[in-house]
């Protein structure tokens, strides 16, 4: 046995194979079932010449076959890929390009789209649709209805040994703004991410795999993911929870309805409810205001975010609705895992939080040359070591550029800025580069530069962020026009729709003269940002 996610999951299932792990909507399925399905998948995808290390993407919302077809590829050592669903053709071309899938499972709807681009993966041959109500043309791509593939297959465990080197890979953004594949090993992922199986036991980690049997909590706590599973701070959360012998609980709406999930919590008595920062709190605690003593929700004790800021006001707001709640603040990355948690404790001037300084987390000063540890009192960026991905698939430009070597030990880059207090602790600041975090999507402004700028009438464009009470920061464009043409923000809108996802829309326009440059061409986004936080030039 492995530090294998499939292996593990495997003992668990072993483990309470009656108990309940999954509900999502109406669907409902125990530890034993989801065993058994995730052989079947397994097997089809293996009758269809899907191997160990192919990859397959996996394009769909968020449905208990999402984490049936995952566990599938673990078992016969595929890898799993995430496609972010609200892609639209461009992002969908670059990524079905770069990751080389030659599988995909899919939901109904999304059967068009794949169509539109499968020319760019030409190895990419077999095609499962997860059924729903968009009476979409599967013909278009051959693909074969989910449980008419499952129907016939082994529900045997027969596969052969598995490695805690196999991957998982998932995409996020990168500093072009299309997404990058970050390489995690199993074994890496499990540690960095899930808390090597800890969060639950007093027995704290795993020493060796087979440990996992003695994690499973005896009293199983409730816990629900209301981000889509196609972000990875979503599928840990899952993983932690059903590697824990826990029961999982899925947002079933494709959006976030503050009432409905709410109503779910209460249905299924929820102990725990994880959020992706002040874009889903403001929905919950809305709904909270607005129908007070509606729902009982007594048995919540723990709410926690990770992938966006959770500001000090809204955990607050939680805290009102819940006397007793415990509130986590989590940092960290696609490609770090989590880097530690905030407690509340320690209150800084600025920064998003404080965590703990360890031999694998630390702050690095990428400018000197040689890199090197920040010394006590000095700003850098936040890295971890230890247990981190492998690089990025495809792309080892970025790899070396943010996967680095300091007196011998290789240190991740997160990107944040941070500084290594007097006290020896570690307050983050948050990305240092031009990134915009919206709500937790990662939107890098020179993809949406690139969809304004195919506008004819655009002749330059900078893109910044600001403040947003709901999203945090939104996407806001300083946008210089050509002669004698003029722009409404809908129109520019309707026209970035059809380059980009719809979350990296700008949401403001502000119009200038000429967009602020350095000599050199290099875009001056301090004085950008400025022009539009100085409300000039905005354009309804």
């Amino acid at each position: 046995m492995q530090f294998n996610l499939a292996d593990m999951f495997e003992v668990v299932a072993d483990t309470v194979p009656e108990r309940e792990a999954l509900v999502c909507g109406s669907h409902r399925t125990t530890f034993g079932d989801l065993e058994k399905r995730a052989n079947r998948m397994a097997h089809y995808l293996a009758t269809q010449g899907v191997k160990a290390g192919d990859h397959v993407g996996l394009y769909m919302y968020n449905c208990n076959e999402y984490l049936e077809a995952m566990m599938a590829c673990f078992k016969i050592r595929a890898v799993p890929i995430n496609v972010n669903y609200r892609y639209v053709k461009d992002e969908l071309l670059y990524i079905f390009d770069n990751a080389d899938m030659v599988a995909c499972v899919h939901h109904r709807e999304f059967a068009p789209h794949i169509a539109e681009i499968r020319s760019a993966a030409p190895d990419l041959k077999t095609f499962v649709a997860v059924d729903d109500d968009s009476g979409a043309d599967l013909t278009v791509i051959a693909s074969v209805e989910y449980e008419a593939a499952m129907d016939g297959q082994s529900d045997a465990r027969d596969f052969g040994d598995r490695s805690a080197d196999d991957y998982f890979i998932l995409y996020t953004g990168g500093t072009t703004g299309m997404p990058k594949g970050v390489m995690w090993p199993h074994q890496n992922v499990f540690f960095a991410a899930m808390g090597g199986g800890g969060h639950f036991s007093p027995n704290g980690p795993c020493q060796k795999p087979e440990d996992i049997a003695t994690r499973v909590s005896e009293n199983p706590l409730c816990g629900i993911a209301l981000a889509p599973l196609m972000h990875g701070a979503s599928w840990w959360y899952a993983c932690i929870q059903l590697l824990a012998g826990n029961k999982l609980v899925l947002n079933d709406k494709k959006s976030l309805d503050g009432e409905h999930v709410w109503a779910i919590c209460e249905r299924e008595k929820v102990n725990a409810v994880q959020i992706v920062g002040d874009a889903m709190a403001i929905p919950l605690l809305d709904s909270l205001e607005a129908n007070p003593g509606r729902w009982d929700l007594g048995a919540i004790f723990n709410v926690g975010s990770g992938g966006a800021v959770f500001s000090e006001a809204k955990q607050n707001g939680f805290r009102k609705h819940f006397p007793n709640v415990f509130i986590t603040n989590s940092f960290g990355s696609s490609e770090s895992g989590q880097m530690g948690m905030d407690n509340g404790e320690k209150k800084s001037e600025a920064g998003l939080g404080n965590v703990t300084r360890s031999e694998f987390m630390d702050v690095i000063v990428e400018e000197e040359t040689p890199q090197r540890h920040a010394k006590l009192g000095e700003k850098g960026i936040f890295a971890r070591s230890g247990f981190i991905p492998s690089g990025y698939y495809n792309d080892p430009e970025k790899t070396a550029k943010t996967f680095i070597t300091v007196e011998g030990k290789t240190w991740l880059l997160t990107g944040d800025e941070a500084k290594l207090e007097e006290d020896g602790s570690i307050t983050v600041y948050g990305r240092g580069s031009n990134c915009i975090n919206s709500g937790g999507e990662k939107i890098f402004p020179e993809e949406v530069e690139n969809a304004l700028k195919a506008h004819e009438g655009i002749f330059d464009a900078l893109v910044v962020a600001t403040p947003d009470d709901r999203w945090g920061s939104k996407v806001t464009a300083v946008v210089q026009l050509r002669d004698d043409v003029s722009l409404t923000l809908a129109q520019v809108q309707d026209h970035c729709r059809n380059h980009i996802a719809g979350y990296k829309v700008p949401r403001a326009l502000h119009i200038i003269d000429s967009v602020p440059r350095a000599p050199s061409g290099k875009p001056d986004y301090k004085t950008a940002k400025a022009f539009a936080l100085d409300g000039k030039g905005e354009v309804a």
